[in-house]
């Protein structure tokens, strides 16, 4: 490799070591492992994303599909839960990572995408100005530790597009031009098969910068527009097809979920002004990840200063500067407003995390101020002067006017400290004080110093790891003995947990789960029968014997000894370290039948949790499970004492009182999140004990209502339900099999959400699927014996692979057709504009450092005859690169860029 060539990765060297770097020592000094027993598991990635990882993980290990998976939420359809999670090419890996850590191969696939989005970033940047200088680096590191990643790199699966987003920029520009579109459509393809939702955005913003790039190129006739459009509509339904192996999926899923049903806003509502937004430009302020709607902006301290210079450049071009100027704007008027806000985010208001766009806004911002930094030669003193009064001036206006809790006072003194900085190596360039080598180091100093600041204070927060990981052996074990002991089809449930995926994180079949894309009939059905549920979650939480019964829960999994007789419902299996396996005496198998009558007579619309659970009991002639129990009523508590010993549940009337506090006399628990409607389990009462219970939310009076639980009932329910039960004797992630005995005609009920995924096929013949209680899967049945069989295959899954094959195959076809023929732009008669012309030549005159590529494409061919002509001629050449390799280019760069562009070439 050549000494050029070897200068030439500087800048992408220094772009991705930096930001990994600062990663890296924020880890050193957080205690993350191995650099101490922390973790970064924040929000999200500590309840879904390490549990998904691992759920992936074990498939890719041992074998199991990639369709289907029983270990979240009574089953679900895994490849939706990979389209939305784990989509990411680089998951692929963790095929090769060992259980024990797969929250380190998380955490840092995280700190590879942050220094991969300075990479790519640099790479926009070097292209598109056609620039070698090492500046391109300074901007990229930004990108790569901007405020968007400090808020949201524990998003992992959003990283990817904000890695792919400069080089999608890049495609798109070039294919506009009339280059090759192959850099577009296989990096926004990439893009939208990693993740769909931000590429939803990204999506968004292609049509308009695609109209924006019409405005700045120019156009010598409608008919270039036309050629044009048709080129970028064909390249963007490629893109999307590529991906349609899991985007078609994908949307089958969703369709099932809350996010299915949208409704817009019907009155436009501002959240902010562009003054309180812009202030969040500013180091060290809170990133949002809550309700609010405050975007998360930080770009670094110099966005300050550069910015105004861009606009005050006289060689930058009007066109441009009112392009990037009207986007700016835009994207604050989407910040803030509500109808906007909800265009972008795929037609929905996000629960949290808002403005998820704004790296596009990042991305702008670091482009216009990277501009004015390799032009800023052509500007005077005072224009640098002018620079630095309107960032001092917008920092004191906003300390007076910003009153966001987020900007802390020492934010705006900060703020003015590394302006001013900044502000002194723009001077010290102007007037040549600092040798160039030293230049490059302290400003270099300066920027790692200030975004690894900003990071540290605004970002990576940690939790144990040894909490996290803490008895994930020993349930391992229990549950390992029992899957070799046991091979019908049941599911465990563990009762204290640290997320509802705990399923998922150590690979057992279970009820809980927590995902965007849970089924959103069975949080309904879980609301209704007083189980824990929420828009995107459902939980076992609040579940009675009863519906323990039903889900076929037959393990529990306890970090304590169960306080009440064995011979109740439960007995101990075994224990290993703190962990106790207990089994349920009364879990059904997967499938039973109900007569017409039964289901009939069954309503899960009767107003409370407990007249649900009681109908099915009547609807079966049984005892009621659920007898209610007088207690009295004083204000903000209700007491009561138990008659009979047994299993106790309380439920709140009032959705507006969401945390109780139980008193048990010798001891307290505080119990919350009663809004999501389940059950509050007060456990074993022996006769005469007295509980008290006080609402600890606001002054309401408490309304609530005491239920004991009858076991002899539950084992009359079970006696009916189990003795029509299907008995599975092929259990596979995608296909079930078994025989069931039916004494009359009725409907299999099954456990299993309602998927159409699912084909039912009874005797050999396939069936229609029936909704039961417009949750599970159910199928009819004549009376007699049947062989039932169930199979699993995503629907769109055919579809998509199909689309995406195509899709290949016409890219192929399109890459052969322009090889032979040239891109449809080259088709056309040259009609430029003469005045355009003469405009583009003035402007090469006038703008010694532009960086337009016409007038870089004419000058390449005369630089490589005198490169072929003389050798003296290339070390002058290298030995202009040498100095130009420092924070400040020399002013006169653009000869020096082509000859860079062509030797590397």
């Amino acid at each position: 490799m050549s000494f050029k060539n070897i200068k030439n990765k500087k800048a992408y060297v220094m772009a991705f070591l930096f930001p990994v770097i600062a990663m890296i020592l924020i880890f050193f000094f957080r205690g993350i492992y191995p650099f101490g027993s922390e973790t970064f598991l924040r929000t999200d990635m500590y309840h879904q994303y390490a549990p998904f990882s691992s759920e992936f993980n074990y498939k890719l290990q041992h074998g199991g599909s990639l369709l289907y998976t029983w270990d979240v939420g009574l089953g679900i359809n895994f490849t939706a839960l990979y389209a939305y999670y784990l989509a990411s090419p680089l998951n692929w890996l963790m095929a090769l990572c060992p259980k024990g850590l797969i929250l380190e191969f998380m955490t840092y696939m995280i700190v590879l995408k942050i220094g991969l989005c300075g990479v790519t970033m640099c790479y926009y940047l070097r292209h598109h100005f056609m620039n070698n200088d090492l500046g391109c680096a300074f901007f990229a590191i930004c990108y790569a530790l901007s405020g968007y990643v400090s808020a949201y790199s524990w998003n992992w699966m959003w990283l990817d597009c904000i890695v792919l987003f400069p080089l999608i920029m890049l495609g798109l520009e070039r294919l506009v031009k009339g280059e090759s579109g192959m850099l577009y459509v296989l990096t926004l393809g990439l893009s939208i098969l990693s993740n769909y939702y931000i590429s939803i955005m990204i999506c968004i913003f292609m049509v308009i910068y695609f109209i924006c790039l019409n405005f700045t190129e120019g156009l010598d006739s409608f008919q270039t527009f036309i050629v044009r459009g048709i080129r970028f509509g064909i390249y963007s339904m490629i893109a999307g097809g590529l991906a349609a192996v899991t985007l078609l999926p994908e949307i089958f899923a969703l369709q099932l979920t809350a996010s299915g049903d949208f409704s817009f806003p019907k009155t436009a509502q501002q959240y902010f002004t562009i003054i309180d937004m812009f202030a969040r430009q500013m180091p060290l302020v809170d990133t949002e990840q809550g309700l609010d709607h405050w975007p998360n902006i930080y770009a670094g301290s110099m966005v300050f200063i550069m910015l105004p210079l861009y606009f005050i450049n006289g060689a930058i071009r009007v066109k441009d500067k009112v392009v990037n100027g009207v986007l700016l704007i835009f994207f604050f008027l989407s910040f803030s407003i509500n109808m906007l806000n909800f265009i972008w985010h795929g037609f929905h208001f996000p629960n949290s995390l808002p403005c998820r766009q704004s790296f596009i806004y990042i991305f702008i911002i670091l482009y216009m101020c990277y501009e004015a930094y390799i032009k800023r030669h052509n500007v005077e003193f005072r224009h640098i002067g002018v620079s630095l009064f309107t960032a001092v001036a917008f920092i004191l206006l906003a300390q007076k006017l910003v009153t966001d809790d987020a900007l802390k006072w020492y934010t705006f003194y900060v703020t003015l400290l590394f302006v001013l900085i900044y502000f002194g190596f723009l001077y010290a360039d102007k007037l040549k004080k600092f040798d160039h080598d030293i230049g490059v180091i302290l400003l270099a100093f300066v920027l790692f110093m200030e975004l690894t600041l900003n990071m540290a204070v605004t970002s990576v927060p940690t939790t144990s790891r040894d909490s996290y990981t803490a008895d994930n052996q020993d349930v391992i074990k229990l549950v390992s003995e029992v899957k070799e002991q046991d091979k019908s089809f049941y599911r465990f449930e563990k009762m204290t947990r640290k997320s509802k995926d705990d399923g998922a994180w150590m690979n057992f079949p279970s009820v809980s789960m927590f995902s965007s894309t849970a089924y959103s009939a069975c949080s309904d059905f879980f609301k209704s029968v007083g189980m824990e549920a929420s828009t995107n979650a459902y939980s076992i939480t609040g579940s009675t014997p009863l519906m323990n019964m039903l889900f076929a829960v037959k393990y529990s999994i306890y970090s304590q000894k169960v306080d009440k007789p064995e011979e109740l419902s439960v007995k101990l299996l075994d224990t290993s370290g703190d962990t106790y396996m207990y089994e349920n005496t009364y879990a059904l198998p997967l499938g039973f039948k109900l007569s017409d009558k039964e289901l009939a007579h069954w309503f899960t619309d009767m107003g409370s949790p407990a007249l649900n659970q009681n109908s099915l009991c009547d609807a079966l002639e049984t005892n009621l499970v659920l007898n209610s129990v007088i207690g009295e009523l004083n204000g903000k508590q209700y007491s009561f004492t138990a008659g009979v010993p047994g299993d106790y549940y309380a439920y709140v009337n009032d959705s507006s009182i969401k945390e109780v506090n139980v008193d048990y006399g010798y001891r307290t628990k505080k119990v919350n999140n009663l809004n999501r409607g389940y059950f509050i389990e007060i456990g074993h009462l022996n006769m005469g004990d007295s509980v008290t219970l006080k609402n600890e939310t606001n002054e309401k009076a408490l309304s609530l209502d005491i239920y004991r639980f009858d076991y002899e009932a539950l084992k009359e329910v079970y006696d009916k339900l189990n003795d029509e039960g299907w008995n599975l004797t092929t259990i596979e992630d995608t296909y079930l099999c078994g025989e069931i005995t039916a004494n009359t005609n009725g409907t299999m009920m099954t456990s299993i959400p309602y998927d159409e995924g699912w084909t039912v096929y009874v005797d050999g013949k396939k069936q229609e699927l029936q909704k039961v209680k417009d949750t599970f899967i159910g199928v009819r049945l004549e009376a007699g014996t049947h062989k039932v069989e169930m199979k699993y295959f995503p629907r769109g899954l055919k579809e998509g692979a199909i689309i995406s094959a195509s899709s290949i195959l016409v890219l192929l076809l399109i890459a052969i057709f322009t090889k032979k023929y040239g891109y449809l732009e080259h088709l056309l008669p040259e009609t430029l504009d003469e005045d355009d012309e003469d405009d583009e030549e003035d402007e090469y005159e006038e703008n010694p450092v532009a960086d337009d590529n016409d007038n870089e494409i004419k000058a390449k061919d005369e630089v490589e005859e005198i490169l072929e002509e003389t050798l003296e001629e290339l070390e002058e050449v290298e030995k202009s690169d040498r100095e130009s390799d420092s924070c400040v280019p020399p002013q006169n760069i653009e000869n020096q860029d082509i000859i860079d562009e062509t030797t590397e070439n």
